[in-house]
């Protein structure tokens, strides 16, 4: 098993599996690692009042800031990748070759693009010979000049509870849609983190005020099972408050391009994809059609979660909190 560095979703769990009384050996099975690099982790970052998943993050984060590779600030080596960007080879070319050519000196992409924004902001020219010269930057204006982005308070994913990150009890949901065209028409999806349980709702228009109802008709029947929902930043979310007022909850909108932040929304729209493809007019589709699909989708046995289906991971939790007023661990 190879060495990769810990998640700071990853430290969240470490610390919710030490409290529900996990070994360390168990929760190395549990996230998918070593069991010495756990006993590394913690034994690392714990002090008088046990482990620290903020505080192991925040000395990751340092030590990452603080590492010296001399080979990748060697002038010669940012003179010799300029002149390849200058003839126009792609920073992916660039890259491979160094690989094929097997010199022990390698940079990443990521690596490569960052010589050329910080060559831009010293009045550099290296951006000119890229086959996109818009930087994200200029996406991200652009995006704001069409509407994205004018939500009015908003509050970000760096505000969330942490424990929404161990996906130990079932409430926390994402948000999202899959849309035809520039808007036309759409599908407005929900997922719970803890089950992947999925909810869908069909939007003749891309409207804030239809999409807002559409969530609350949703999440009503099931609202003692709702207690945070992460969005995307489309305008479409634009009336959050309305929403949380009516269901009681709490709402957060990821960061820029940075779809991951709801990774299992996004799985599940790829999933909607299969039965929905690019260019179908959801305006034509009936709520009566597309629950058929939800409820193939919400009976499908996963692998995560021992193959039992989402349904019966959802709502046999959900029944336990109906019970017990408060919230169910894993167990």
């Amino acid at each position: 098993m190879g060495y990769r560095q810990l998640t700071q979703a990853q430290r969240y769990q470490i610390s919710a599996l030490q409290t529900v009384g996990r070994s360390q050996r168990q929760i190395a099975q549990m996230l998918g690692c070593h069991n010495t690099t756990i006993s590394r982790e913690i034994k690392r970052n714990s002090g008088a009042k046990g482990y620290d998943p903020d505080q192991a993050q925040r000395h990751s984060d340092q030590r990452r800031a603080s590492a010296y590779k001399a080979h990748k600030r060697a002038s010669s080596l940012i003179h010799w990748v300029s002149d390849l960007i200058r003839k126009r080879w792609s920073p992916d070319q660039i890259a491979g070759v160094m690989v094929r050519i097997g010199s022990g000196v390698r940079v990443s992409r990521q690596w490569i693009y960052e010589l050329i924004h910080r060559d831009r902001r010293s009045g550099g020219d290296l951006w000119t010979f890229c086959r996109q010269p818009r930087s994200r930057r200029d996406q991200r204006e652009k995006a704001k000049q069409a509407g994205l982005g004018k939500i009015p308070n908003r509050t970000g994913i760096e505000q969330r509870p942490a424990e929404v990150d161990t996906r130990l009890t079932i409430g926390h949901w994402e948000g999202d849609t899959v849309l035809h065209g520039h808007k036309q028409s759409g599908i407005a999806t929900l997922v719970e983190r803890r089950s992947g349980y999925l909810l869908a709702g069909r939007l003749p228009r891309v409207k804030s005020s239809l999409a807002a109802d559409a969530i609350i008709r949703l999440l009503r029947p099931i609202r003692g099972a709702v207690k945070t929902l992460t969005l995307d930043n489309g305008s479409e979310f634009a009336e959050h408050q309305r929403m949380a007022g009516a269901l009681s909850m709490a709402t957060y909108f990821c960061d820029q391009y940075c779809s991951g932040q709801r990774g299992t929304n996004e799985n599940t729209n790829g999933l909607i994809r299969q039965y929905y493809p690019k260019g179908t007019d959801f305006s034509k589709l009936s709520q009566s059609e597309l629950n058929q699909t939800v409820d193939e989708l919400n009976n499908r046995p996963r692998k995560r979660l021992g193959y039992r289906t989402l349904a019966e991971v959802f709502w046999g939790e959900y029944s336990g909190v109906l019970k017990t007023g408060g919230a169910a661990l894993i167990t």
